[in-house]
């Protein structure tokens, strides 16, 4: 058993392998789980949680690191969780955290953990929020989540984060492809990197227009801007952080913060709910409840919905 108190302890005095313990409880979903995240809620609330995300090959690791030497720079504690696709065979993380960002490594200031998504779609590994939680409460002040390759749906980051960046680059297609792909009803900042390359200019264009098609907007309404890059150059990304603090600023004033971290709590609880609800049933196999239910079913006696009222209320008690 884990000696959590210390552990939380640690965690708030910047030690990494503290840190590392926690987020490592949470993926496992160890039984001391509701200990960790009993201990912890008191010390959250103070991070400011960016996501990013876009298609694969758009730069997002590089873009990730840009921005942890800009927030370096300013002086801020960052924390980075880069979610990479599974291993089939470990349901490990297919990249390193030292090989995505080796240049921040040895930074104090910085921590970087890779996860994996374990097959959970959405672009988020299921235990996000609560190693997000594990950073707020380590005294992260900033926190970068960096997603894998996004297609169509998976655009889960925009319930996880305070802000959302999505990221496109030119002749990757990704100008045809975002006024189908939902892309464009989760950012609220726009960047096209490597914008060195042919077709910056009309992808950043194409996007504008595309943009400009959406709903109205009212005059307090927020803007997402369009910020274009090179990630590999460092060239662009203080404007990328402008935009970011404006739009800070602008939710905070507006009330808006509040009510993404509402939503965003609310979301949690009942993912968590649903699944505790999910582990129950799953255990119902062979239990005499749910074949009784089974063959009334069968028999024309009771039809499915019924029958799952009926097997909700006898777990919850209802």
């Amino acid at each position: 058993m884990v000696d959590v108190p210390e552990l939380v302890a640690q965690a708030r005095e910047g030690r990494p392998r503290a840190v590392a313990r926690l987020i490592s409880l949470v993926e496992g979903a160890s039984p001391q789980l509701r200990e960790v995240m009993a201990a912890l809620a008191p010390l959250t609330g103070g991070a400011y949680v960016v996501g990013l995300t876009g298609s694969p090959g758009v730069g997002k690791s590089t873009s990730t690191s840009a921005l942890v030497s800009a927030y370096r720079r300013a002086g801020r504690r960052v924390g980075v969780l880069a979610v990479d696709p599974s291993s089939p065979f470990s349901g490990g993380a297919l990249l390193g955290d030292r090989v995505r960002m080796s240049e921040h490594a040895s930074d104090p200031g910085v921590y970087i953990r890779s996860m994996a998504t374990r097959g959970h779609l959405g672009g988020l590994a299921w235990s996000a929020p609560q190693a997000i939680r594990v950073l707020d409460a380590a005294g992260c002040e900033v926190i970068l989540v960096e997603t894998v390759g996004v297609g169509q749906s998976e655009v889960e980051i925009a319930s996880q984060a305070d802000t959302s960046v999505v990221l496109l680059a030119p002749g990757m297609g990704d100008g045809i492809q975002a006024a189908k792909a939902g892309i464009l009803e989760i950012g609220d900042v726009y960047v096209v990197n490597k914008a060195d390359r042919d077709g910056a200019d009309a992808t950043a264009r194409e996007l504008n227009h595309m943009l400009g098609l959406g709903e109205a907007r009212g005059a307090d309404d927020w803007r997402p801007p369009i910020v274009k890059t090179v990630a590999a150059r460092a060239e662009g990304i203080d404007e990328v952080v402008e935009a970011l603090e404006k739009h800070r600023a602008w939710m905070e004033e507006h009330g808006v913060l509040a009510e993404r971290r509402r939503a965003r709590a609310a979301r949690e609880v009942e993912t968590i709910a649903v699944t505790a609800l999910r582990e129950r049933i799953g255990d119902l196999h062979g239990d005499r409840r749910l074949d009784a239910l089974a063959e009334r079913i069968v028999a024309g006696d009771l039809d499915p919905y019924a029958a799952s009222d009926e097997l909700v209320a006898s777990l919850t008690g209802n």
